[in-house]
């Protein structure tokens, strides 16, 4: 009888100690998800939820209709379900046997939503404070610090700069009086290789607006296989970190631009050239555009939301290639026989032909005249020179000649160039005529060979590139170590 009362009594204590476990682990679950909806409250607060059928925002189709495990749909979507299964479409004899749809399934079925931060009242828009127009960084500042990074091409650099600074003031003043200020989209012409890729990509580094970078070759007409137009409001809306109006107040930057220009043959649809003109019509003047998020492309089931572009910033650039024979072509109509009369190859030697462009010679190029109406300012960058490339070489911050000394010195080792070298780099990169990128190629062939040997000998301190080892006349100059601390010596004593 008394091991009879000892197991009821330890039976007894087992129960108590499981059942104060699972009201422990019911506690703590409570806690966790009680952070969990707080977490979910404040998320709902700041974002947008969207339909899971018709990925419109919420606050476009009223309270959507929860559903669980994270999907809702909107009253109108749930309207239409109901109605369809009234009307008996979906003969329910058929469906015997198979089970419901499991929704959290349906979730790791469906694509990740993305998030959009919902769009502020007016009476928080009133409450943020007010933009200060004196810390807007002046137009000679932000040319200041381009030059720091891009070698020549002032015109360009005082373009974009005014660009950006009016660009600005018209985020601070919005409308505070009648006069609204208009924006001045930018077209830039320039040769490849002569920096109008590098020059906005360092822009963005500079600004704190958000900017996003486009191109223009997988453009297509809508309905066609390639990015639909709107993709490039898109990426600055992933750039914004989905802030619709933080993306409202941003520029866009379209490369290679020159590639969706009137295609010559006509015999066939020109789905990703002059439709691509017209389509990026409304963008540049401002229009208010559905804008996928997250996706290139409105099919794919991602949310929507709709972004104003009457306040970003526009800028197109592009190569141009074959342009110059255009201009060429205006410029001889002059030409004729006499004593004042121009000769036709008076043109064929000028570097800097594309300074003379006009919208006429843009027009017979295949850019359609309601294009270049909304660009109305249009700016050339000039054909790099001997002396530009070699100031390229050494002079901006992150300088290629830099980035191979930083390579070498982690190895403990010195790199010099001589003022010879440099100017047949430069010279070789001419002959390339591929602008500041031939740079590169030139001296990674060149380093080849000294990058594979030097981590062989512990003994080098110095390499020094000469003109004949770039010519292909001699090698390059090493030093040992010993040798460099012996010069360290001299002119600590000479000192």
């Amino acid at each position: 009888m008394e091991d009879k009362d000892f197991l009821e009594n330890i039976e007894d204590l087992e129960n108590e100690n499981g059942s104060g476990e699972q009201e422990s682990g019911l506690t703590r679950s409570g806690e966790n998800a009680g952070s969990q909806d707080k977490r979910g409250e404040d998320e709902e607060k700041e974002y947008d939820r969207f339909c899971f059928l018709c990925h419109r925002p919420e606050s476009q189709t009223g309270k959507l209709i929860s559903l669980g495990q994270g999907i809702a749909i909107c009253p109108e979507c749930m309207q239409k379900t109901m109605d369809t299964i009234q009307n008996g479409n979906i003969d329910f004899s058929k469906l015997q046997g198979i089970n419901m749809i499991n929704l959290s399934d349906l979730q790791n079925m469906m694509p990740r939503q993305q998030k959009v931060k919902k769009k502020k009242t007016k009476e928080e828009k009133a409450a943020e404070p007010a933009f200060d127009i004196r810390k807007i960084p002046a137009p000679h500042k932000i040319k200041g610090q381009l030059d720091e990074y891009v070698i020549g091409q002032d015109y360009a650099k005082k373009v974009i700069s005014v660009a950006v600074y009016n660009h600005y003031k018209r985020v601070a003043t919005g409308t505070q009086d009648d006069i609204e200020i208009e924006k001045s989209n930018i077209l830039m012409i320039g040769p490849t290789g002569s920096g109008k890729t590098y020059l906005v990509k360092t822009l963005a580094r500079l600004l704190d607006v958000p900017l996003a970078i486009a191109d223009a070759t997988s453009l297509t007409e809508a309905g066609y296989i390639g990015d639909d137009i709107e993709s490039v409001v898109s990426k600055l809306l992933a750039a914004a970190d989905n802030d619709v109006e933080k993306a409202e107040r941003g520029i866009v930057f379209i490369d290679e631009i020159d590639k969706i220009a009137k295609k010559k043959d006509t015999h066939h649809r020109d789905v990703s050239g002059e439709s691509v003109q017209q389509g990026l019509l409304k963008l540049l003047e401002g229009a208010e555009v559905e804008v996928p998020v997250g996706a290139s492309s409105k099919n794919a089931m991602v949310p929507l939301t709709t972004v104003n572009t009457r306040n970003i910033l526009f800028i197109c650039g592009g190569a141009f290639p074959n342009l110059e024979n255009v201009i060429k072509e205006r410029l001889n109509q002059k030409s004729s026989m006499g004593f004042q009369a121009d000769l036709k190859d008076k043109y064929d030697n000028d570097p800097n032909l594309l300074s003379k462009v006009t919208v006429e010679d843009l027009r017979n190029f295949g850019m359609i005249p309601e294009f270049l109406g909304r660009l109305p300012v249009i700016c050339t960058l000039d054909r790099l020179t001997k002396d530009m490339l070699v100031r390229i070489l050494k002079e901006p911050k992150n300088a290629i000649l830099k980035q191979y000394q930083k390579l070498l010195a982690l190895d403990e080792v010195q790199l010099t160039f001589d003022d010879g070298a440099l100017e047949a780099i430069a010279e070789k990169a001419l002959e390339r005529d591929t602008g500041a990128r031939a740079l590169r190629a030139i001296i990674e062939e060149f380093m080849l060979d000294i990058m594979y040997e030097i981590p062989k000998d512990d003994n080098i301190g110095r390499v020094t590139i000469t003109r004949e080892y770039i010519e292909h006349r001699g090698g390059p100059l090493i030093a040992m170590r010993g040798v460099l601390k012996l010069e360290e010596h001299e002119t600590a004593a000479q000192g």
